[in-house]
């Protein structure tokens, strides 16, 4: 297991320590030397559905998910600069016994191929949960649970940090729900509104609740736009 990673986290040092006793892991060197945020990389996190497909509901057929116009190229701008760009995706389908897991996994081979197909555009990670407590209408014993993966938590975005040394104290979250700027916000992000998907019924608080983006963007290509005019801020 990489450990570099976990010490990027806002989390006490004394606490980091304990863990790495409990699960008798090596203390990397650096928890006695500065943080070195040259060596880490800042990253663009991306909602699924509403962000870069058009939103659809629950989607059973492959062939229903569409790239919302011009999303891949905006993508492929971020590729361009070397942004490290990571999905990051509720993914409840399987947990309230609509499809099985390998089905959303097939949705995102279908997302990462018309990207490439449109404009040579890539994710650099995909993460989703699949997750979802009984409370919120999970019936699948399998995937039925509590999860600190479930945005507005964090799990994913630390999970991505740790993986693949992401600085997400300047990293930022693009998202058309409320819980997308929440987790933004949770995670120590900069958070992106949307209005496409579900961002205008956030704003217009017919959705969710009332949430405070650092910035609102028509779509994904104005996020993306004003994301690069920030990013060596």
């Amino acid at each position: 297991m990489r450990s570099n990673g976990f010490w990027h986290l806002k989390i006490p040092k004394a606490f980091k320590l304990q863990l790495f006793e409990r699960y008798s892991l090596t203390v990397p060197d650096s928890i006695y030397n500065p943080i070195d945020r040259n060596s880490m990389k800042r990253a663009v996190f991306l909602d699924r559905d509403g962000v870069l497909n058009i939103e659809a509901g629950y989607i059973h057929k492959l062939e229903d998910l569409h790239l919302i116009p011009g999303i891949a190229e905006a993508v492929r701008r971020l590729n361009d600069r070397q942004i490290f760009c990571c999905l990051v995706s509720n993914q409840s389908g399987p947990a309230r016994g609509y499809y099985p897991v390998s089905h959303v996994e097939a949705l995102h081979k279908r997302l990462c191929l018309l990207l490439e197909q449109e404009a040579g555009a890539r994710l650099d990670a995909v993460y989703y949960c699949p997750y979802l407590s009984e409370a919120e209408g999970g019936i699948n014993p399998e995937f039925t649970r509590y999860t600190t993966w479930r945005k507005p938590n964090t799990g994913m975005l630390v999970a991505a940090a740790w993986e693949h040394d992401l600085d997400l104290s300047n990293s930022f979250m693009v998202g058309d729900k409320a819980t997308d700027v929440d987790l933004a916000h949770n995670a120590g992000c900069t958070g992106i509104l949307v209005q496409t998907g579900y961002g205008k019924s956030v704003l217009s608080g017919e959705y969710q609740h009332h949430t405070k983006p650092d910035f609102i963007a028509a779509n994904l290509a104005v996020g993306v736009e004003w994301i690069l005019q920030h990013f060596d801020d």
